[in-house]
Formats: structure tokens, C-alpha cells, sequence
């Protein structure tokens, strides 16, 4: 029989490879009963559950093919399962200051939905906006919310610590906000540590009235609120027997008496020869997953009974053929095809134990020099090393022992895998690319969908554009941003798609205003706002560029207006009061400051600091804790610097104003506007 794994069949086979499971593969999910139920019973019953196992473990799969599905639409109020990364199409230089994960979560919850509409609510707001979902007895139903991979949480590195506390702030917001709430998360065991960071926050709200000991997880007292954790470990015999043989039923094909057997036992013998530490009897998902889709392949059409020969010792070979494929395609896609630098790196990391395979490594130990960290979380996310926690130290190890062994023969003449995707399949491999943060693979592949997309698909080329405009804001090139946001505008356009073109102008203006042309953002501005009137994001903005061209009073209208038609609009409320204190008017922006809290951005805190400290010259003191804790977060941000100063004015200390002032003279993440510098330099005493 053929062994290639690229055999003749040419129908879809019940196998999923390499993919996780999706919510309309239920029906060929198998295998994994009774981890489903205890799941959905977990989730159904607790505030909060965690649900945790190695990287390719199943964790995606279960929750939408196995836990999700076994809810009842009628009794249950179900999200879609969340995200807390997005990778789109859509202007991101068009977004105003945000917290990234919250407003992930939001677009995971509402695909279609325009993330201008969604920026600035919070967790608690979005489910109350939602409908209240009754059962049969008119009684409302639990809402359930899942959030998968939140290791991605983590990877951000500490400039998004703020972000991150703001996160969980909003979940256990929105815990308390409605004992309905049932929250599970999702997260890679060796990630789980981190998640363990926040739990108190999240667990005050598991009990009335109980604060939570500072104890560390596994000193707390008995009783302790907490989340009830869960761990999904490999597939046991007979949960591999059944997801071998059961997804082939109802397909003409059948497996012999011992066939499936010996695919269970030959994974079961490569899982055991693997890694470093003692393996129970047990199957990795991953490979049952990859193995059983290859043999599928491989078998001539006409045959109906899948016999034992046709297994027996097949599972080595498709699992060498499957990771040699994929070594070469990340070398291609990361090591410009040199197979030969992934592979030695990969030997140099992960030397041979005694008595075997490759041995497990500390992540700590890691040493990323020659490939890059970014290529390290690639063989993770492509299941080439599996994620872990080992004797409570993270650890990597290879996902199969000889994945080494077979690229060998061939290093000297690897050439590059044909891509045979389309132009919209490079694009959405693109926002993927983008979703976990990978800048070099989200362009490569932009530029791949551009070159493949025809010249008459205005709309599809503008996505594109767009998408490498998102690329480019990202790495901070902000006039290769410009260009490519302009160029998607024009595609719009000439498409009649007017909509779409004002988020671009709108990025374009931010851009234009971030590079210290407020004029020039103004005109951008104006020219969104005839596209999109009813957009008040883009008058919020236009306020903004207003303001730092030296029209504060103008920017005040045009905040007014937005809150004429949206009174609890976050962003108006926020600049308003930001613009307003600076202005001298602090009753009035205390009242819109005050009406938003907490304050979480440092222009917010010490605006309010600013306002607080003239309106009341006895809460000085009080002012001043809270300037500290808004320069504590913006060390660069002249506006946030010079308001700050004249605090300390305020306070009587004129030499600290002094030399905050110089340094908001001196900043540049954002410079002060230009109207604003004559107050700095008298503050900073140069004239």
C-alpha cells in the first residue's frame, strides 16, 4: 500500500490531523465522553473553573466539539468561545487608546461587529447589554463563557502588565456584577503559574463576605474560595480505541479485528519512549489524530476493511513523514529553507538522555540565539514541542523522540513546500499570523496574498492593505502605515464600499497626529466623518486633533455633541474631562471624570489629580498620590508630565514642577502640543 501520507483518496476523510476540532465536528469527536461531561458539569455548577493540560492536548477541541455541544440551547446561555488576541483586517491605527484583551474578547463575541463599537466597554457592559435568556419556567439561565488559550495573556512581556490587571479587573467585575456568570478559562499548564498570579482577585468574589488568604495556592486553608481546576491528561486506551474506530462508521470502511488495537498500542509504545519523566498507558491526541488521518489517506479507494498489515508499525512512519513536513515548512518560513539551522539548534537544545530519547528542558533553559523566540513559540504552536509543567517547573520537550531522525537525509537539498493556497486563504493565514503577535510571518504572507490576488478584486486588495497597514502601525513605521491604509482607502473607494474607507482615514489622521501634524489629522478626520457621520469614534478623535492644534474650546464642542447623542460615551466623557481640567474648569471635569471610574489611564488619573487639586486646595495631598501613580505608567507622556507639574505647582513644590516640566518639554510618547508649551517652559522656569 501507499505510505506517503498524499495517497488517492479524494474525499475528506473522518480524521481532523493536525486541526483541532470544531463546534461542526462533533459528530466525528470521540474519545473523550467523560472528560466532557465532567467539564460541562463543572462549568455548569462553578463560578469559576480552570481548565488546564499540555500544548496539543485537546483543550480547543474538548470545549467546542465535546463540552459545548452538550449544552442545551434552551437551558443554557452560551458565548461563543473567546479569545483574548484578534489578528484583522481592520485599521488598528484607527482604534483609540484600549485594553487589547478586553476588546479580543468582545470581537470573539460578535464577529460581524465593527470594533469602533466595542472599544472603551467593558466585560460587565457587554453582558449587560445583552438579553436576558429564560427557561421553559421563564427562570434566567447560567451564562456561560469559555476563554481558550489564555496563555496568550501572558506572552506580551511587562509593558502590558497594566493591561493585563485591567483584564482580570473586568472579569471579576463582571463575576460580581452577575451571579449568573459562570467563567471558564483554558490555559497551557506551564502557563498556569501565571494565571495563579491573579486568582485572588478573581476568587474574592466566590464566597460573600470571605476574603481570600495571602497564602500561596497550596497553603490555603480549607474552604479558601477558588477555582476548581481541572486536567485533561492524553486519551487511556480505551478512549484511543474509540476515537480510531468510531469516526469511520457510516463511511464504507471498517477496521479489522486487532487493526484498531494495534494503532492504539503503537502510540501508546511512542508516547512511552518519549520525554522524561514515568508515561502511564496513554495516547497523545495528536498523534492519534495525525496517524489515523495519514493511514485514511493511504489505503487505495476501494478498500472497505482496514486490516491489521495495513497499520503495523505505520504509525512511526507517518508521525517521521508528518513532522518532517513540518520542520522544513517553518524552516522555509522563518530560516530562509535551511532546514540545517532548525534541526542543529533543535539537537543543541534537546539532547539525548540516557537510555533514550531526546530529554525535556526547562523553559528557563531555553536559549533562543540563532533562531529567534518568536520560532520557539512557532514549534509550540505547530505541536513540534509540547508545552508543560514538569515536578512544578515549565518545561519543553519534543512531541515525538525521533522527530530529528528523518529530516537528516535530506538537509543538503530542501527546497521550499509549494504553496498552493489562495489569495483569501494567505489573508487569513495572515491575521493569524498577526493574532499571536508574529509581525514577520503576518507580512510575508499579506505580501503572498497581494501577489496572488487579482487586480480587479478592489476589495480583497484593500483587506490586504489593510492588514499590512496593521503590521506596519505595529512595528511603529508610521509613514509604511500610512501608505498602505491610503492605498486600502482608494480600493474602497473605487469599490463604493464608503463605509470601510472612514475607519482608514480615521487611522491615518491618528497616524498623522502621532507624527505631530495635527492639521493635517484634522483634514483626515473630516473627510471620515462625511463617510461615516453616525461613527462617533471618529468626532472623539477629531476632538483630540482639535485639541493638540491648539482648539481646546473647538474640542469641547465637538465632545458635547458626541454626548448629545450618547451620554455615557466613555471616550468623550474621559477627553472631555482630560481637556476640560486642563483648561481650568475642574467642577466640571471632576463631574465627567468621576462619571466614568476608575480611572485606569494615566492622562485620566492625573487630569483628575489636576482638577482635584484646584477645585480643592485641601485634598492636595490626595491629589498628588494619584499624580505618582499616573507617572508611574507614562514616563514619556508629555501631556501626562506637564499636568502633573502643575500639580506639584498646585502643592507649593516648584522646584518638582521644574523638572517635570522639563521633562514633559522634553517627551515624545506623546510630545506636549505645541499650544501647551509656553505653560511648560514657565514652569520649567527657561522663559
Amino acid at each position: 500500500m501507499t505510505t506517503s501520507g498524499m495517497g488517492t483518496q479524494a474525499a475528506p476523510g473522518p480524521y481532523r490531523g493536525s486541526r483541532a476540532f470544531r463546534a461542526e465536528d462533533r459528530h466525528r469527536f470521540f474519545g473523550r465522553g467523560a472528560e466532557s461531561h465532567e467539564v460541562r458539569k463543572l462549568w455548569r455548577e462553578q463560578r469559576l473553573t480552570v481548565l488546564y493540560g499540555a500544548s496539543g492536548i485537546g483543550k480547543t477541541s474538548l470545549l467546542q466539539a465535546g463540552v459545548m455541544p452538550l449544552f442545551s440551547p434552551g437551558a443554557s446561555d452560551i458565548l461563543p468561545l473567546g479569545r483574548v488576541t484578534y489578528g484583522s483586517s481592520f485599521p488598528q491605527a484607527a482604534l483609540p487608546d484600549h485594553n487589547p484583551y478586553v476588546l479580543a474578547l468582545l470581537m470573539s463575541w460578535t464577529p460581524p461587529a465593527p470594533p469602533t463599537g466595542l472599544v472603551g466597554m467593558t466585560i460587565a457592559a457587554f453582558l449587560r447589554s445583552r438579553p436576558v435568556k429564560r427557561d421553559a419556567f421563564g427562570e434566567p439561565t447560567p451564562i456561560l463563557m469559555a476563554i481558550d488559550q489564555v496563555e496568550e495573556l501572558f506572552t506580551g512581556g511587562q509593558g502590558q502588565q497594566p493591561y493585563r490587571r485591567w483584564f482580570f479587573g473586568q472579569l471579576a467585575e463582571a463575576l460580581r456584577d452577575n451571579p449568573r456568570l459562570r467563567l471558564l478559562l483554558s490555559i497551557r499548564a506551564d502557563r498556569l503559574p501565571d494565571l495563579m498570579k491573579y486568582e485572588r482577585e478573581l476568587a474574592k468574589i466566590l464566597k460573600d463576605d470571605r476574603e481570600v488568604a495571602d497564602a500561596p495556592e497550596d497553603e490555603r486553608e480549607p474552604g479558601d474560595p477558588g477555582p476548581e481546576r481541572y486536567a485533561l491528561e492524553a486519551l487511556g486506551f480505551d478512549g484511543a480505541l474509540e476515537a480510531v474506530t468510531r469516526p469511520v462508521e457510516g463511511t464504507g470502511r471498517a477496521f479489522a479485528e486487532g487493526a484498531a488495537e494495534q494503532v492504539a498500542r503503537d502510540l501508546i509504545a511512542i508516547r512511552a519512549r518519549a520525554g522524561s519523566r514515568q508515561r502511564d498507558q496513554a495516547v497523545e491526541p495528536a498523534h492519534l489524530q495525525v496517524v489515523c488521518e495519514s493511514l485514511w489517506r493511504s489505503l487505495p479507494p476501494e478498500t472497505t476493511e482496514i486490516r491489521r498489515s495495513d497499520v503495523l508499525r505505520y504509525a512511526d512512519q507517518a508521525l517521521s513523514e508528518h513532522y518532517a513536513r513540518e520542520l522544513r515548512e517553518i524552516a522555509v518560513e522563518r530560516c530562509n529553507g535551511d532546514v540545517r539551522l532548525l534541526t542543529t539548534w533543535l539537537r543543541l537544545a534537546f539532547p539525548g538522555r540516557a537510555g533514550g530519547g531526546p530529554q525535556a528542558v526547562r523553559q528557563s533553559a531555553i536559549r533562543s540565539a540563532g533562531v529567534g523566540q518568536s520560532v520557539v513559540a512557532l514549534l509550540v504552536k505547530r505541536r513540534l514541542l509540547r508545552a508543560d509543567e514538569q515536578l512544578g517547573e515549565s518545561s519543553y520537550e519534543l512531541a515525538y523522540d525521533r522527530l530529528l531522525q528523518p529530516v537528516e537525509q535530506d538537509e543538503q537539498s530542501v527546497e521550499a513546500i509549494p504553496v498552493e493556497l489562495r489569495s483569501e486563504d494567505c489573508l487569513r493565514e495572515a491575521e493569524g499570523a498577526l493574532r499571536e503577535g508574529d509581525l514577520f510571518l503576518a507580512a510575508r504572507l499579506g505580501e503572498e496574498a497581494l501577489a496572488r490576488a487579482q487586480e480587479h478584486d478592489l476589495t480583497l486588495r484593500a483587506q490586504i492593505e489593510s492588514l499590512l497597514g496593521n503590521v506596519a502601525h505595529q512595528r511603529k513605521e508610521l509613514d509604511t502605515a500610512i501608505a498602505h491604509y491610503a492605498t486600502a482607502a482608494r480600493s474602497f473607494e473605487t469599490a463604493g464600499a464608503a463605509a470601510a474607507v472612514g475607519p482608514l482615514l480615521t487611522a491615518i489622521g491618528r497616524l498623522r497626529l502621532a507624527q505631530g501634524s495635527p492639521a493635517a489629522a484634522v483634514r483626515e478626520l473630516h473627510a471620515a466623518m462625511i463617510r461615516v457621520p453616525a461613527d462617533l469614534t471618529i468626532q472623539t478623535e477629531l476632538a483630540w486633533a482639535l485639541w493638540q492644534g491648539g482648539h481646546p474650546d473647538a474640542a469641547v464642542d465637538v465632545l458635547n455633541g458626541v454626548l448629545d447623542r450618547q451620554g455615557n460615551n466613555i471616550d468623550a466623557l474621559l477627553g472631555r474631562g482630560q481637556i476640560l481640567a486642563g483648561m481650568g474648569r475642574p467642577q466640571a471635569a471632576l463631574r465627567d471624570l468621576e462619571r466614568v471610574g476608575p480611572l485606569r489611564r494615566p492622562f485620566a488619573k492625573v487630569a483628575h489629580a489636576l482638577a482635584l487639586a484646584l477645585a480643592q486646595s485641601e485634598r492636595v495631598q490626595e491629589a498628588q498620590q494619584e499624580m505618582v501613580e499616573a507617572l508611574a505608567e507614562a514616563v514619556d507622556h508629555g501631556p501626562v508630565l506637564l499636568y502633573a507639574a502643575r500639580v506639584e505647582e498646585l502643592a507649593g513644590k516648584t522646584s518638582s514642577a521644574a523638572v517635570l516640566a522639563q521633562q514633559a518639554i522634553a517627551a515624545s510618547a506623546p510630545a506636549i502640543p505645541e499650544h501647551m508649551t509656553r505653560d511648560a517652559r514657565r514652569l520649567a522656569g527657561v522663559g
